[in-house]
C-alpha cells in the first residue's frame, strides 16, 4: 500500500476524531429521547411528555457523560496499564529496547515516548497515549525475548508510526465513547426493571413492561450499533498506514513481515478480554460470527504480503 504522507494522516485522524466528538452528543441526545418517547406512548396516564421528559433529563445526562469522557480521556494511561497490567520499563533493566527506541525517535525527529512491559510471554505490543506526556509504547516479555532487534526494531517503528499519525489519540476516543454507550445501556436496563416493578398494581402491566423492555433494547441496540461504526469509522487502514511507516523509518520492510509472522502465532495476551484496549494492538484477532466485517485489524496474512511488495 502506498503510504499517503504523515500530514495527511494525522488531518484525516483529526477530522475523524472532531467528527466523532459532533456525532457523540447528537446521538446520546436522540437516544434520550427515543427513550422518554416510548415510555410516554406506553404510559397513557403519564402528563409528562417526551419533549419535557428529555429536557428535564438532558442536563444531568449531558454533566454526568462530560464529566466521565474528561476524566477517562485524562487518566487513560492508567486505565490501560491497569487493565493490561503493564509496568514500566527501566533503561537499566533492558538497554536494547532503549538503543532502539531512542535512534528510531531521533532519526524521525520524534520525542522519546515512555516504555512500559506487559510480564507474558504472548507476542503483542501497542501505542497508547493522548499528547507527548502521556504517550507510551508497551511490548509484552514474550516479544521481547523472541523478536531479533531487526524484527523488534520494525515492531517499535509500527507503533511510533501511531503516535506520530495521531492514530493512538483518535482509538482513545472511540474507547471511551463504546464505554459510555454502554454505560447507558446498563442505566436504561435499570430503569426498565424499576419502572416494571413499580407498575405491579396496574392492569396494563404485562403490556406497559413490554413496551419498556422494547425500549431498552432499542437503546442497547441503537449503542451496539453505534460502537461498530466508531471502529468502523477508525479504518483498518490505519494499520496499513502504521506498517508502511516503519517500514520507512527503518528501511526495512522484511522484518517487520517477519515480525508478524511470528507475532501471528500467539499474539493473544493473558488476562485482558477487553476487546476495546485490544484495538490498540498491533495484531487482534477478532472472534465471533461476523468478526471479518467488524474486525479492527486486517488480516495479518494480507499485511505481510504487502510488507514483501516494498
Amino acid at each position: 500500500m502506498k503510504y499517503i504522507g504523515i500530514h495527511t494522516q494525522q488531518r484525516r485522524n483529526n477530522i475523524k476524531s472532531l467528527f466523532l466528538l459532533f456525532m457523540f452528543p447528537v446521538l446520546l441526545i436522540g437516544l434520550v429521547y427515543l427513550f422518554f418517547l416510548i415510555i410516554a406512548w406506553q404510559d397513557v396516564e403519564n402528563s409528562i411528555s417526551a419533549n419535557t421528559a428529555t429536557l428535564q433529563a438532558l442536563p444531568v445526562v449531558l454533566i454526568v457523560v462530560t464529566v466521565w469522557f474528561f476524566v477517562a480521556y485524562f487518566i487513560n494511561t492508567m486505565m490501560i496499564q491497569l487493565a493490561t497490567g503493564s509496568a514500566p520499563l527501566e533503561r537499566r533493566d533492558n538497554k536494547r529496547v532503549y538503543n532502539l527506541v531512542e535512534n528510531l525517535c531521533m532519526a524521525n525527529g520524534m520525542d522519546m515516548p515512555k516504555v512500559n512491559v506487559i510480564e507474558d510471554f504472548s507476542l503483542n505490543a501497542f501505542a497508547s497515549g493522548i499528547n507527548k506526556k502521556t504517550y507510551t509504547v508497551t511490548l509484552t516479555r514474550g516479544i521481547l525475548n523472541t523478536l531479533d532487534d531487526l524484527e523488534l526494531e520494525g515492531v517499535i517503528a509500527h507503533e511510533l508510526t501511531h503516535i506520530r499519525n495521531r492514530d493512538v489519540r483518535l482509538l482513545i476516543v472511540s474507547i471511551i465513547f463504546v464505554g459510555i454507550f454502554t454505560m447507558i445501556a446498563q442505566m436504561a436496563t435499570r430503569m426498565a426493571f424499576h419502572s416494571s416493578m413499580g407498575r405491579n398494581n396496574s392492569k396494563n402491566n404485562g403490556a406497559g413492561t413490554a413496551i419498556v423492555l422494547l425500549a431498552v433494547a432499542a437503546l442497547g441496540a441503537l449503542g451496539y450499533i453505534f460502537s461498530l461504526l466508531i471502529r468502523m469509522s477508525i479504518s483498518r487502514k490505519r494499520e496499513y498506514m502504521a506498517d508502511a511507516g516503519a517500514a520507512q523509518m527503518t528501511k526495512n520492510p522484511h522484518a517487520l513481515a517477519n515480525a508478524l509472522r511470528k507475532i501471528s502465532r500467539n499474539p493473544e495476551i493473558k488476562g485482558v478480554k477487553r476487546e476495546d484496549i485490544a484495538q490498540l494492538y498491533i495484531e487482534h484477532k477478532a472472534q465471533g460470527l461476523f468478526a471479518g466485517l467488524f474486525a479492527t485489524h486486517p488480516p495479518i496474512k494480507e499485511r505481510i504480503a504487502v510488507l514483501e511488495q516494498f
